[in-house]
């Protein structure tokens, strides 16, 4: 077998090996249905006051958070603080210090469907449920 012909049919194999499982995973019956899933997102408390108005929420269970707390400037709408309590701390850390100051549909825009580890939400998407969730 000349060298040419080697790397080649190697090349064909590799790329069945690649493909395949993702094909097997397509075509499993356990395989996720198509579509955002049902998340469990719930706001705990929502009150106004001196113009601000303060959200805390409990996150789906598919993500590592335990609780969302957000501060709203109500005339601005403008994210004024923002914290997740548990969760990956350095990184919840870094997105809450750049929500300071994002009008909350440009949050939502940017966060929502956001995912991690292929759970269908993420805490940025969680935190873009939260606001979502909320009357005007």
């Amino acid at each position: 077998m000349d060298r040419r012909d080697f790397i080649g049919k190697a090349a064909t194999i590799g790329i069945g090996l690649t493909a395949a499982p993702l094909a097997l995973k397509a075509a499993s019956p356990l395989a996720a249905p198509q579509g955002r899933p049902e998340v469990s997102m719930k706001v705990i408390s929502d009150e106004t006051k001196d113009g601000v108005r303060y959200v805390t929420a409990t996150p789906s269970s598919k993500v590592c958070s335990k609780q969302i707390y957000v501060e709203i400037d109500v005339r601005t709408r403008t994210i004024k603080n923002a914290k997740f309590t548990r969760g990956c701390d350095g990184n919840a850390k870094g997105l809450c210090m750049l929500l300071q100051g994002m009008k909350v549909d440009d949050v939502i825009k940017r966060l929502n469907g956001v995912d991690c580890a292929g759970r269908g939400t993420s805490c940025p998407d969680q935190m873009a449920q939260v606001l979502k969730s909320l009357k005007w």
